[in-house]
């Protein structure tokens, strides 16, 4: 049953002493609004980080890299391995049970070299691409209009889907890319589809300066056919994509005739281990956040326990004069013990709703696309948080409430 005159009790006694009271609330406040500042501040942190990993993070590139360096099976040294579509069949059906797709990447003029594209009077460099079939989260895109499709690359197509930089760059701001035609080294292509990216900053502003053609067009186009750039492996769900790495390099090392020991002979990146990496620095940064507000809080706590101390001094005649009147020692516990949860939980709370109206607004502000985005807490947090509150306030209560429940009514009525 709810009982009215403890609760008038307690703020009669909290308004008596506001600015002891306020100063004391102030640390479990203060413990908290850091705890929200600084976990949000690192998912921010995170969410800017990850979101340039875009939508695969698991996906593993290997590539040709240099010149055998060591003799091998009659073979001498200094032989350059080209990858070619073969390569790509050959790891799909070895490790059909760990890989979910491989495929061949080729690029115009090679890795980082721009061409020169036009269109009518405009003109500009773009880095040129080949993709394939239901891709384009591979490359983390936003597109509007079309991507390729399967047609596009059985048949060669000549069609292209270009970035958002591109376009600027092609088309007049009120001109509809869609159905235009773009010169590539004197091939016309024509434009289905446009896109944004997904990743961040400069990453980002790099995509969308480029242009996506079927792999299959652009290897019969401009004289690759026998070869591919790169290969693009996914692997299926419950292989480390590390582990998948090594057995692909082993598999392409044995079919090429390559000393097992000669390991630059292919350069690869996996995707998966980076992130790893990148979640184990946060999760140190979120560990770090919560030793640091946990030791505020408690120090807060802490306070509150001092202060607490002090009000049992202070009443101790009123204290023993409930015991002699028959106050049980639980209910003298249970004052102190709601008296010291009051300050703590209404201290938490609103250091608790501070924190998160400062992120919301900070959030607010920021780009949506930025390095640091969309700095929040989860609710899981939230609620660890208040249990935190509840800890600390029964902490800060215990020792004071002990001392309250073990007064001698006698003596203390004897207290000056």
């Amino acid at each position: 049953m709810f009982d009215w005159e403890k609760w008038q009790e307690i703020a009669a006694t909290l308004k008596q002493h506001k600015l002891r009271t306020i100063l004391t609330a102030f640390g479990v406040f203060w413990g908290i609004f850091m705890l929200v500042i600084l976990l949000g501040a690192g998912r921010g942190l995170e969410n800017g980080m990850t979101s340039n990993f875009g939508e695969v993070t698991n996906s593993i590139f290997l590539w040709s890299a240099r010149p055998t360096q060591i003799p091998y099976a009659g073979l001498s040294k200094g032989r350059q391995i080209t990858l070619k579509p073969i390569d790509a069949e050959l790891v799909r059906a070895r490790l059909s049970d760990e890989v979910a797709f491989v495929a061949g990447f080729n690029r115009l003029g090679g890795w980082g070299n721009e061409q020169y594209i036009s269109r009518g009077s405009s003109s500009g460099t773009f880095t040129v691409r080949g993709s394939h079939p239901g891709t384009q989260h591979l490359h983390s895109l936003n597109v509007s209009g079309r991507f390729i499709n399967q047609n596009d690359h059985e048949q060669k197509r000549k069609i292209a889907i270009i970035g958002h930089g591109v376009q600027e760059v092609l088309f007049a701001p009120w001109e509809n890319p869609i159905g235009q035609n773009i010169d590539i080294h004197g091939v016309n292509f024509l434009v289905v589809g446009t896109f944004t990216s997904m990743l961040t900053g400069d990453n980002a502003a790099n995509e969308e300066l480029s242009i996506f053609i079927p792999n299959r067009t652009l290897r019969y186009a401009f004289n690759q056919v026998g070869w591919v750039g790169s290969l693009t492996i996914v692997p299926k769900p419950g292989h480390h994509a590390e582990a998948v790495e090594n057995k692909v390099r082993a598999l392409l090392q044995s079919y090429h005739q390559v000393h097992p020991d000669d390991r630059a002979v292919f350069g690869s990146w996996n995707m998966q281990s980076f992130f790893d990496r990148i979640q184990g620095l946060f999760i140190g940064i979120r560990v770090f956040s919560w030793l640091v507000a946990i030791g505020t809080i408690l120090a807060g706590a802490i306070g509150v326990g001092n202060i607490m101390l002090i009000v049992v001094r202070e009443r101790t005649r009123e204290i023993g004069l409930r015991k002699a009147l028959g106050a049980t020692p639980a209910s003298i516990t249970g004052m102190i013990v709601l008296e010291a949860l009051v300050i703590t939980a209404l201290a938490g709370y609103l250091g608790l709703v501070a924190g998160v109206a400062l992120l919301e607004a900070i959030s607010n502000l920021l780009p949506g696309n930025g390095t640091f985005r969309h700095p929040e807490i989860d609710f899981g947090t939230a609620m660890i948080a208040i249990a935190v509150l509840i800890l600390s306030g029964l902490l800060a209560a215990w020792l004071p409430a002990k001392k309250a429940a073990g007064v001698d009514p006698i003596i203390a009525l004897q207290d000056e």
